[in-house]
């Protein structure tokens, strides 16, 4: 698993090559016969483009470069300096966003990555409420309760 706050660094290169590093890792676990995928959390928050404010940066074209690359060639990912004849087993790569059009654009296009989009359900939004809760003793009725009276808020 990766977190966005890992896609950006003071040394050029680092996130790209811990993306490459992280699934070789992943494609050696599959080859020994487990499941396994690489899992990156708010990719958007690391690899977008946020507007004006926000600079876009070596590390943000080395990241994409490197999805782009990997989309593109799955089973030859190499880690620099280093090169293995041998083909590495193809990993399933799991993004999570809240703005996928900060992204790069031939990323996300259709046929590059598969896109779900999830609208939690009452039920949904009630059982992620109460996992945020749980710690604080709040009865299950407070966030039904909680959750019935923002029915359009965000979590």
């Amino acid at each position: 698993m990766m977190s966005a706050g890992e896609l950006e660094s003071g040394n050029a290169g680092e996130p790209a090559k811990l993306i490459r590093q992280r699934y070789r890792e992943a494609a050696d676990i599959i080859r020994k016969g487990k499941m396994c995928c690489l899992f990156i959390n708010d990719l958007d928050a690391g690899a977008g483009r946020l507007g004006g404010t926000t600079q876009y940066t070596v590390n943000n074209q080395m990241v994409n470069a490197t999805l782009m690359n990997i989309a593109d060639n799955p089973t030859n990912v190499q880690l620099p300096g280093m090169y293995n004849k041998e083909e590495n087993a193809r990993v399933p790569i799991i993004v999570t966003g809240n703005d996928f059009s900060t992204l790069y654009a031939p990323l996300i296009r259709d046929g590059r990555m598969e896109k779900f989009y999830w609208a939690p359900t009452r039920e949904d939004r009630i059982g992620v409420c109460k996992g945020i809760f749980r710690h604080d003793n709040v009865p299950d009725e407070d966030v039904v309760k909680i959750v019935d009276t923002f029915p359009g808020q965000s979590i």
